[in-house]
């Protein structure tokens, strides 16, 4: 059954604000909201409406009218299909200011929270090339632009390597430069995808899981470093040719790895990452300290930018180096190492197996021996009797993933009343709701947004809770 398409267009809207999720709003006469994407406030646009729910319609810009004086011409060709980057139009100021407003309307908005005034967000030095990760899809039957007609296409032709495209698991838009990772990232992918397309190497299917070519993932670092990870569906004669050729062509790739992946999904959490060619890992420096990078390791993907988050959550710690200190959701250890010279002792538990041997490596290599690491996932590790073997804690800080922190998380903290908390998060909806359960017993005293991914709606947030009774 196919859905029915709305036959509704909206004449002459003007678009008003800027709204969650990267989108922008706008009200019909009768004040009913429409959220639009790639719209830009002062944008005067037919709306071609999408959905038409109870409170609200959504739609897209069926014709530009007038553009906005502030609207900016996107610097990527791959705008309005990637699906990334969708606030290339906007100018960076009125990105932060959304941000900032984002952070407000879940916390206290929404959230019903009582935080005193929100520091400004601090913004991203770099709004291009920032990332130090990114993973590259291969698809035999890539995303087609307009005008372009399948059976007019070889099937090398139909050979895709870059980014799904919108929520469609098995379209994957063919890149050309994509500006969110410095090179040699646009480089090595362009070099993969025309050495397999050339020797007959076949792209992976993604609704029938056949091919061979999965996907490649390229990591770069400050100083230079960089990693690349390919991954294969199954063995074949010429991987070890393809994986020479990439290492022959950049000589600047210190680590070269390769998957063999068979199952149905695309991570490699799971999987063995083989050293082909060169170092085990790429090596991120940090205010002296140095962090060792592997194929599955968790870091920031905005290397500069996390200098500045993790700085923030320092000095919302408050440590005079008597404390105790759990970093929870630790990663790699990064927090953990940063606020260590300022804490007696600072515990880290991380759900990553991996992730915990890399912590306790780097703490090595830093020559750091008050950092104790632990894997396991959080609401089985931290409890009562693990805080009584490891000593009661004066700090917490918490980094959890996007969905936040287990009820079970929060009632421990609560048990174990440390006088400070400080929520990193990348999510302030998750991390309202997670603050909600802390508020009869800590009041936040400090809120501080930094803006890890420019031209998105995402947004990092920092809170400093402080207990009350």
């Amino acid at each position: 059954m196919t859905r029915k398409r709305l036959d509704l267009v909206l004449e002459n809207m003007t678009v008003e604000d800027v709204a969650a999720e990267g989108n922008a709003l706008s009200h019909t006469p009768d004040g009913e909201v429409v959220f639009i994407p790639f719209a830009v406030p002062g944008d005067v646009v037919d709306i071609r409406v999408t959905k038409k729910r109870k409170n609200y319609m959504e739609g897209r810009i069926e014709r530009m009218v007038k553009p906005s004086e502030r609207r900016l011409e996107p610097f990527c060709s791959h705008f309005g299909v990637c699906g990334g980057c969708r606030w290339q139009p906007l100018p960076y100021d009125l990105q932060l200011k959304a941000k900032q407003q984002q952070v407000y309307d879940q916390l206290v908005r929404i959230g019903h929270l009582r935080i005193p005034e929100i520091s400004p967000i601090i913004p991203s030095d770099r709004t291009q090339f920032y990332r130090n990760k990114l993973e590259f899809t291969a698809s035999c039957k890539r995303w087609l632009l307009d005008g372009e007609d399948p059976d007019a296409l070889s099937p090398e032709e139909r050979c895709g390597l870059g980014f799904h495209v919108g929520k469609f698991f098995d379209k994957v838009l063919d890149l050309e430069t994509c500006y969110l990772q410095p090179e040699p990232s646009n480089a090595i992918r362009r070099f993969t995808k025309e050495y397999a397309v050339r020797h007959g190497i076949p792209f992976y299917n993604l609704r029938e899981n056949s091919g061979v070519f999965r996907s490649i993932f390229v990591r770069t670092t400050e100083n230079g470093g960089t990693m690349a990870i390919v991954c294969f569906a199954c063995d074949f004669p010429g991987r070890e040719d393809m994986l020479s050729a990439i290492a022959g062509r950049f000589p600047e790739i210190t680590s070269l790895f390769y998957i063999i992946n068979s199952k149905l999904n695309d991570s490699i959490s799971d999987q063995t990452p083989l050293l082909f060619k060169g170092e085990e890992a790429i090596w991120e420096e940090m205010e002296g300290l140095r962090f060792k990078i592997g194929p599955k390791s968790f870091f920031q993907t905005n290397t500069p930018q996390a200098y500045k988050l993790y700085s923030v959550a320092r000095d919302f710690a408050a440590l005079t180096g008597s404390e105790t200190v759990y970093d929870l959701y630790t990663g790699t250890g990064t927090i953990a190492q940063f606020v260590s010279r300022n804490a007696a002792k600072v515990v880290g538990i991380e759900y990553v197996p991996e992730a915990i041997e890399d912590a306790k490596v780097n703490a090595a290599a830093n020559g750091i021996s008050n950092c104790e690491f632990f894997a396991g996932d959080m609401k089985d590790v931290l409890d009562g009797a693990f805080i009584a073997g490891h000593g009661h804690p004066d700090v917490i800080i918490l980094d959890p993933p996007r969905a936040g922190i287990h009820p079970d998380v929060a009632k421990v903290i609560l048990a174990a009343r440390p006088a400070r908390i400080v929520y990193v998060s990348c999510n302030p909806a998750s991390q309202a709701r997670d603050l909600a359960l802390f508020s009869e017993h800590y009041e936040i005293v400090a809120v501080q947004p930094v803006d890890m991914f420019p031209h998105t709606a995402h947004v990092e947030n920092v809170c400093k809770l402080k207990l009350i009774d």
